[in-house]
């Protein structure tokens, strides 16, 4: 996975013209990231902070080398665990990250991103029970992921009134999440698994399966 290093990013096709706005836009979120880290528990490295990008109770964030949060991403932080990324980990553009509400309520469990691993465009991250993802993780555009279920039993009161049940969820090491698929509260995804575009997961499922369909089913295996 490619690193901040510009001689890293840019190849022969680029255009000088190019490579001098993707720069500028680089500066601007390298000063930006100059003054928001100063706010973070723990920063190790370049952290790059896109237009619009709200990080939320920065003091429970805890970053590795080269963060990227991108343009209009959210990033709630306060939560039992607090938020941690290792290294080379990027927030997609209008992404998600909630362990608890923006105005109060129950505090959430938190969320744990391992090294070279990203939370594509448009994702959301219900992580009021606690979320682990691996290293190597790619989570597509518009993934959901939720730790929680409202609970429905009673008929008498609204559900809204009736709680939620937290359910930890764990994705392992060289995962690929495609589009749209929804990771839903207590599944483990075993190691170098895939979940198909659109997929639902309610079930675990063991590691280096391909899984697709609502609810997802183990299609193939990778080995």
């Amino acid at each position: 996975m490619l690193g901040l290093n510009p001689d890293e990013r840019f190849g022969n096709e680029w255009s000088n013209r190019a490579i001098i706005r993707s720069l500028f836009i680089y500066s601007m979120a390298f000063l930006r990231g100059l003054w928001k880290r100063v706010w973070f528990k723990n920063v190790k490295g370049i952290l790059l902070i896109g237009k619009g990008a709200r990080i939320i109770h920065s003091e429970y964030l805890s970053v590795g080398k080269n963060f990227i949060a991108e343009e209009f991403c959210e990033i709630n932080c306060i939560s039992s665990n607090g938020i941690i990324f290792g290294d080379k980990v990027t927030i997609g553009t209008y992404a998600i990250i909630r362990p608890t509400g923006k105005y109060g309520g129950e505090l959430g469990m938190g969320l744990k991103v391992g090294n070279n691993s990203n939370i594509g465009p448009f994702a959301y991250i219900g992580c009021s029970g606690m979320i682990s993802i691996g290293n190597n993780v790619m989570i597509s555009p518009r993934v959901s992921i939720y730790a929680e279920n409202h609970n429905f039993f009673r008929s008498d009161i609204p559900m809204k009134e009736q709680g939620v049940t937290r359910k930890d969820i764990v994705i392992e090491d060289d995962c690929w999440l495609a589009a749209n698929s929804i990771i839903l509260a207590g599944v483990t995804i075993g190691k170098g698994s895939i979940v198909a575009a659109g997929s639902v997961v309610t079930n675990s499922i063991p590691p280096y399966s391909i899984v697709a369909g609502i609810p997802a089913k183990v299609i193939k295996m990778r080995t």
